[in-house]
């Protein structure tokens, strides 16, 4: 894969910069968090299981709203997996419909994740990422990554603002409603070029992030995941339905009531 100059990849840059498609955990359009989690962890190390599984951070850490500090997230570790669940479903609206935090502390040290939703807990559908970084040498723990050459992988942004998801791109997927998503699952991306460890984006490119980061806190550091569109709740549902029925019934009355009166003035 060629090297592009800093910045001049094809995707959104940094938050802050025209064009970049972050999202404050202070935008107004921001309606819910997520209100539940089951977590797996990763591995210090991929590539030596023996030294066990990440550790910081609680679970809960990820639920509410994203605090955008270093500390108030859970550590997915490498390959670990976060399955977080919402207090109503979100929907497809109008652009982004919900954003992933991470904690990065600058906008080129990043770590990232795949991101996947359900209808059901059970049938998860993959966003399409992208990531162009190249890949002849392997990140370092603590080398740069370019934003402009990274799409639809949460960690895009540095903390405080979150990596847009817009479920529009998902539509006509099987056993999804894009109008009802239940879950939204976000899964450690191993930055690692080894073969046998190795993640690949939509277009089998490895994804080549910080590695390895054998810390407590290594790879994706979750704060939290933002709603912009929730599902209508199943009671304002039937309320609507009703609504909607009763003013139907009253127009119908108020038609015949207006035939009646003409037939009897002639």
């Amino acid at each position: 894969m060629a090297t592009a100059a800093f910045g001049a990849g094809p995707f959104a840059p940094a938050a802050g910069q025209p064009g970049s498609t972050a999202i404050s955990m202070d935008d107004p359009r921001l309606v819910g968090w997520a209100t539940d989690i089951s977590l797996q962890r990763g591995y210090l190390d991929i590539s030596q299981p023996m030294l066990g599984l990440v550790d910081y951070g609680a679970a809960e850490n990820a639920l509410g709203k994203a605090q955008g500090n270093s500390m108030d997230v859970v550590s997915l570790g490498d390959g670990g997996v976060a399955t977080l669940r919402f207090g109503r479903a979100i929907r497809d609206g109008d652009g982004p419909d919900f954003a992933v935090f991470e904690n990065s502390f600058s906008d080129t040290y990043l770590e990232l994740a795949f991101v996947e939703v359900s209808s059901d807990g059970t049938n998860f559908v993959r966003f399409d990422a992208v990531s162009l970084t190249p890949t002849d040498t392997q990140k370092g723990a603590f080398d740069p990554l370019d934003p402009t050459d990274i799409h639809n992988l949460a960690g895009k942004y540095r903390q405080g603002y979150g990596t847009p998801f817009d479920l529009a791109e998902l539509a006509g997927s099987p056993e999804l409603d894009i109008d009802h998503i239940s879950h939204i699952r976000v899964l450690d991306a191993v930055g690692s070029l080894d073969d046998a460890y190795a993640t690949y984006d939509s277009q089998a490119h490895k994804v080549n992030d910080p590695w390895s980061s054998p810390f407590a806190s290594g790879g994706f550091d979750l704060d939290a995941v933002g709603v912009l569109h929730q599902a209508p709740e199943p009671g304002s549902v039937v309320l609507l339905a009703t609504a909607a029925a009763s003013f139907a019934w009253a127009m119908r009355r108020r038609r015949r009531a207006g035939k009646d009166g003409s037939a009897k003035a002639g």
